[in-house]
């Protein structure tokens, strides 16, 4: 378990134990009743394929992510109590309380957008490659997708254009080895993804994302070559720890293969290649989990605190300025008897 001289796995397993501590809260204001709908989807193994790429990614570049996102959000930078707000339905959230869990965004940061269509958001980058292109802005654009993505028609149309357009575009498939129930391998034949990309002429990789390291520089090799002109695709490979959604109980998994699976740990991996290669202590580590727990506790109190977004706010920010606000219901039937009345 070697490491570089000049190795930065403190920062990223800092931002790997961000992720984990901050999506164990998640799951709490879940089970307390307190997010806003009825699914969410936990990134808990997948942390370093979030990590290892945000740590690739210039100011400047974009992304898009699937309905496992909060991670990859969070390494980008993203306000921790901002993103709890939101996916409690609250108007202090980046999207006011109205995207939730699956479809948070933010522009500043260059987060696209989340979708929980299966592969929505890969087509988005090969717009905002494009766009870069013609503008040129220098930035790359990535789509975070899960496994069961690679089945979807639509990452083929838009590798093929990005590969005919020399776009800076990434795609970035994180095989947590389940689509919802479905295993990998009753899925598809081979999960050698690189091999799907290579077919197509972009630049392809698959990386073992026990090693955060590994993950890294694979992505910064993509993202590189992204940014001349040459697309790829990354494929890391990880474990859900957990099932699809917060309350799949993963009927369709043993509990041997579980626990051989959460044997797997990115998070619990770096923090030993760091005691091991003495690049930090124990001791030391054991502070920042302690320091990192307290800030992901606040944001817990943050969004129960926020209020609520107010129900006349319902159509702002979906219709243009000056656009006339469809007129709820009640109201309508109010004036239609009114009329009759009358």
């Amino acid at each position: 378990m070697g490491a570089p001289v000049n190795s930065n796995l403190l920062e990223l397993y800092r931002t790997m134990r961000r992720i984990r501590t901050f999506e164990e809260r998640v799951g709490e204001l879940f089970i307390r009743g307190q997010s806003a709908g009825s699914m969410l989807h936990l990134s808990i193994g997948e942390e370093s394929s979030a990590a290892g790429v945000c740590a690739a990614m210039k100011p400047q570049d974009t992304f898009t992510t699937h309905h496992r996102g909060h991670g990859i959000f969070l390494a980008r930078g993203a306000d921790p109590k901002q993103m709890m707000a939101e996916i409690g339905g609250k108007e202090t959230g980046y999207c006011k309380g109205k995207g939730g869990s699956m479809h948070i965004a933010d522009m500043a940061l260059g987060h696209l957008g989340a979708n929980a269509i299966v592969g929505g958001g890969i087509p988005a980058v090969v717009g905002a490659g494009l766009s870069s292109k013609y503008l040129k802005q220098d930035s790359v654009s990535i789509a975070f997708f899960g496994d069961g993505a690679m089945q979807q028609g639509i990452l083929y149309e838009s590798m093929n254009m990005a590969a005919l357009w020399d776009l800076p575009v990434l795609f970035v498939c994180i095989n947590n080895q389940y689509g919802m129930g479905t295993r990998i391998d009753q899925a598809t034949r081979s999960s050698r993804f690189d091999e799907r990309a290579k077919a197509f002429g972009l630049n392809g990789a698959v990386v073992n994302g026990l090693d955060v390291e590994e993950v890294e520089t694979a992505a910064r090799w993509l993202v590189d070559d992204a940014r001349a002109g040459k697309p790829g695709l990354l494929s890391v490979e990880v474990y859900r720890f957990f099932g699809h959604a917060r309350m799949d109980k993963s009927p369709y998994r043993s509990e041997a293969e579980e626990i051989e699976g959460r044997k797997k740990d990115p998070v619990l991996f770096a923090r030993e290649k760091l005691v091991a290669n003495g690049l930090e202590t124990t001791t030391a580590l054991d502070a920042m989990d302690k320091e990192i727990a307290a800030e992901m506790d606040a944001t817990i109190d943050f969004a129960v605190e926020s209020k609520a977004p107010p129900l006349s706010s319902m159509f702002r920010d979906v219709y243009a300025v000056g656009e006339l606000e469809p007129e709820p219901v009640g109201v309508r039937i109010d004036r239609v008897l009114a009329r009759d009345d009358a």
